[in-house]
């Protein structure tokens, strides 16, 4: 079993970034970009949000590497929608669409990492043994569970990363995916859930996703526009 490894729970949550200057000048100009278009650019990624997520499909066509994006553990053990992605991943796995696995997820709070929750929900499920399972534990965030896997999937610094699926909720494939195809992945989206759930939860998660990538996206752009390395490089 190989991957990275954490030595101590890591800080979570977007209070962390408030000390940074560069997000704060994106969050800045995101608002006045917001109210500037009477609130059209939230609800232009909005669209793209729900767009992906009812769009999504739930069965791989072919085989690829699997991203497991990891959720924030409850005593431990993977909650719903943790759960609903690694049933995702196990299922791909036992009918042969899977190359191999990364489990993606530091510590949120617990004694153990997503990643390693996620792996032993897998093992007392049913995981087949000739399908690679890797654990990435050293990330806080969705940024950061690529950039990761990024490290462990590159054999050598110039060859080009092998094609993935991006497994994870229907309400987070959509910033998952932008910054996959920023990082360099080939990535594609697939959905744990088989449809979309329309539930007052799920519809909150969808528009904070919505803001989430509003942010980032703008972000971006203003880095582009202004010649901002240091910012551009943040998603590179």
């Amino acid at each position: 079993m190989a991957g990275i490894q954490a030595p101590k729970i890591l800080r979570r949550g977007v209070w962390r970034y408030l000390s940074d200057g560069d997000i704060l000048i994106a969050a800045l100009v995101t608002a006045v970009a917001f109210t500037a278009t009477l609130g059209l650019l939230y609800v232009g990624h909005l669209v793209r949000v729900v767009w992906l997520a009812a769009a999504s499909p739930a069965r791989a066509p072919a085989a690829r590497t699997l991203l497991v994006f990891g959720r924030r553990l409850v005593d431990d053990r993977p909650e719903t929608d943790f759960v609903d992605r690694l049933e995702r991943a196990r299922e791909h796995a036992r009918e042969g669409l899977a190359d191999r696995v990364l489990l993606l997820g530091g510590y949120s709070g617990g004694s153990v990492s997503e990643a390693e929750a996620g792996r032993r929900w897998l093992v007392q499920a049913g995981w087949p043994g000739k399908v690679p399972l890797t654990l990435e534990q050293l990330s806080i965030d969705s940024l950061e569970n690529l950039r990761h896997a990024r490290e462990l999937l590159r054999d050598a610094e110039h060859e080009p990363l092998p094609g993935v699926w991006l497994v994870t909720s229907r309400y987070h494939l959509a910033r998952c995916l932008y910054l996959a195809r920023r990082l360099g992945f080939d990535a594609l989206p697939l959905a744990a859930e088989r449809r979309l759930p329309v539930t007052a939860r799920y519809v909150l998660r969808l528009a904070m996703e919505a803001g989430y990538l509003m942010w980032i996206d703008t972000g971006m752009r203003w880095a582009a526009i202004t010649g901002n390395r240091r910012m551009s490089a943040r998603i590179r």
